[in-house]
């Protein structure tokens, strides 16, 4: 039976209870048995070259990661997406996506024809301009527990169901792209009700369904704890080669985070970069990465590290400057967080890169 058939069937057992457990809802392990228990293989020489092929990249976020397109202050637009490859640019990108907020509140979780429709439109122009794609599943806020924004509540009973139907509907309508150039990467910074043993699980029960519709993709995957180098401890890797590790790294985050309005309490402006003490902070990140990925058998990269705006400018360049020479000197790809936004490289408004934040980073 096709993943759309079982998402079908799962749909009139699930029905569209929203606050109400459904008796009807299948077992998991019934739908979306885990992986065998076996030890994880190590990478094949693909995934290596795969990992190291990303290079400098860029996240595009803010944008169809937002709970709608645009309601973030940013689209994915021909602008953006025309930046890729030119002038010395990237042509590396990480396209995060919350898929949870354009499906069906049901178990099924069938995704808005007119959303797959949007992330097809992204997807296909930054492959036309050659472009390797890393597209993830991002801000799924109740999965881990979190408050949400302006995200949709759905029953608890049916969210790790919607997280795998999700994903069932994704690997299988992008399963003949590419498999060279678009990697999927299983979830974005899983913690909370996730840390551990629910995300090992969770994971597991993904990369298997995932494989069903594309068997040698790759498939990047990172620990709990908001992807934390600290957590590859405790990271479970099923028997699959076709993987690639992935760790995110903000140190020292009263510099990468000061002024920034998310974060409770807010962090004092004013905080300089890079003194030895935060130098050794950040190599320290860097060098757990390196040695965990090589105790698991598994290429790694950095997925996300950047400093906000409210940061002196002077202090963002010295930090971009010595991250990537950190990164580089350890053979690591990373993903700059992010294009255009409170992080970002480019002034949206003024139609052009942050040349000393670009040169920085890309020269």
């Amino acid at each position: 039976m096709s993943f759309t058939r079982r998402t079908a069937l799962l749909g009139l057992l699930a029905g569209c209870a929203g606050a109400r457990p459904d008796p009807a809802l299948p077992a998991l392990d019934a739908l979306y048995p885990r992986m065998p228990d076996a030890p994880a293989p190590g990478a094949t020489p693909r995934m290596r070259e795969i990992c190291a092929s990303f290079g400098r990249g860029i996240n595009f976020g803010n944008m169809l990661d937002a709970p709608a397109e645009g309601e973030w202050g940013l689209r994915a637009s021909d602008e953006f997406i025309g930046l890729v490859g030119e002038g010395g640019f990237t042509r590396s990108v990480r396209l995060p996506v919350r898929w949870s907020n354009h499906a069906s509140r049901d178990a099924s979780a069938r995704i808005d024809p007119a959303f797959f429709a949007r992330v097809d439109e992204v997807l296909d122009q930054l492959l036309a301009r050659g472009c390797t794609v890393m597209l993830n599943m991002h801000h799924y806020h109740q999965l881990d527990g979190d408050p949400l924004d302006s995200e949709l509540r759905v029953d608890d009973a049916v969210l790790r169901h919607r997280f795998l139907a999700m994903w069932g509907q994704i690997a299988e309508r992008y399963a003949a792209r590419d498999g060279n150039r678009l990697v999927f990467e299983v979830y974005n910074e899983a913690h909370g009700l996730q840390d551990g043993p629910p995300w090992n699980d969770l994971m597991s029960r993904a990369v298997r369904l995932i494989r069903r519709s594309n068997p040698t993709r790759g498939l990047v995957v990172g620990s709990s704890r908001w992807n934390s180098v600290d957590a590859l401890t405790q990271l479970v890797l099923p028997p699959d080669p076709n993987l690639i590790l992935t760790v995110h790294s903000y140190e020292p985050f009263e510099f990468t985070h000061q002024g920034a309005t998310w974060v409770r309490p807010v962090k004092p402006t004013g905080v300089d970069c890079c003194g030895a003490p935060q130098l050794a902070r950040m190599h320290a990140v860097l060098d757990k990465a390196v040695s965990e990925a090589a105790r698991l058998g598994y290429p790694v990269f950095v997925g996300e590290f950047g400093a906000y705006e409210a940061a002196p400018m002077p202090a963002r360049v010295r930090y971009a400057r010595a991250m990537r020479e950190a990164m580089e000197q350890r053979g690591l790809s990373w993903f700059w967080w992010e294009l255009a936004s409170g992080f970002g490289v480019y002034d949206p408004k003024a139609h052009a890169m942050r040349q000393p934040l670009f040169e920085a980073l890309y020269r």
